[in-house]
């Protein structure tokens, strides 16, 4: 619980959206990392997206939740939806089912929600590799694997939108704009994305206020290791190109591509330029400014194609939006 600056107490109820029992034990520790939370929070939902088995599961083995079934599209944007549409919080956290909440990340979240303009908080998210980063993966590409970047804010600071791995809304602007639009957003293990972009450019632009970036509040984020390979790095950045292109046809080019002009144009060439010194090409930063190049070059073929071929950004049917989840399941 935090006081908001009419001095009122607010709840919060924290959304896990989960599709796959490969997870499992990242799951469980998903939600004990909220659990432990000091205050405890008084609500935990963990969205099961199309998989009954795993909703068994869940509603046996894990106690002090609440579990339901998404009855909507298959996908994260309609699984979330599902979590909003049964929270009674003030404020929606919103935690991977394979990130764990570092201590007092909900507290750090919530207490800048005093400031009544704020309608939405992000914090930082630390990559955890199985195993051993790759020398390759350049910092300024963490995004790739759902984690913060090296560009973003290192202090609390306005942002265009949030990493979904760790985010939070004010319930009610978050029901009032709809929630996440189905026609972007992963389904299963594929590598589309930007359904947070679009619904936080869509979010300020319907209700004005301000989205902030509040790096002290940490999640950690487990990288498989086949999230540490050239494969999925391209392929992951040409989704990611394509998704913008759809976010761009549904807010407009100006707004779905502002932050990411800036980047381009001072992230990437700063860090190109220090990569290639002597001292830093001997380090593997040769090969990192390959891995930049190849990242940037996919994006904007994703990008490219989806704008070009439109049926290749196809949208998906039946848009999603909060509604009522029929049968949902009990703590």
């Amino acid at each position: 619980m935090t006081t908001t600056d009419t001095g009122r107490a607010v709840s919060v109820s924290v959304v896990i959206c989960a599709y796959t029992e490969a997870r499992w034990d990242d799951l469980v520790a998903a939600v004990r990392s909220v659990q432990l939370q000091d205050p405890p929070t008084p609500e935990v939902i963990v969205v099961i997206d199309h998989n009954e088995a795993l909703f068994d599961r869940v509603r046996i083995e894990i106690s002090g939740i609440k579990v339901i079934a998404n009855t909507g599209r298959p996908g994260l944007s309609d699984a979330r939806n599902a979590g909003v549409a049964v929270a009674t919080g003030d404020i929606v956290a919103f935690l991977d089912d394979d990130a764990e909440a570092e201590d007092q990340w909900l507290p750090r979240l919530v207490e800048t929600y005093r400031d009544g303009d704020v309608l939405g908080v992000g914090g930082s998210v630390t990559p955890s590799w199985t195993g051993t980063r790759p020398r390759w993966f350049p910092p300024e590409f963490d995004w790739v694997v759902g984690c913060s970047y090296q560009g973003m804010p290192e202090t609390r600071a306005p942002v265009r939108n949030f990493i979904g791995t760790n985010m939070s809304f004010r319930r009610a602007a978050l029901v009032a704009s709809g929630g996440f639009d189905s026609e972007l957003g992963r389904v299963g293990a594929d590598a589309s994305g930007c359904e947070e972009t679009e619904l936080c450019i869509r979010m300020v632009g319907q209700g004005g206020g301000r989205l902030i970036y509040e790096p002290s509040a940490r999640v950690t984020h487990q990288v498989p290791a086949t999230r540490a390979t050239w494969r999925y790095f391209t392929r992951r950045c040409y989704q990611e190109g394509r998704s913008k292109a759809v976010v761009a046809r549904l807010v407009g080019q100006d707004q779905a591509l502002a932050t990411e002009r800036s980047y381009l144009r001072g992230v990437i060439p700063h860090r190109g330029v220090q990569r290639l010194t002597p001292t830093r090409r001997a380090g593997g930063g040769l090969t990192m400014a390959v891995a930049v190049v190849v990242g940037v070059v996919a994006a904007g073929l994703g990008y490219a194609t989806a704008t070009l071929v439109p049926r290749w950004a196809a949208v998906r049917p039946g848009s999603a939006r909060i509604r009522h989840q029929p049968g949902a399941g009990a703590p």
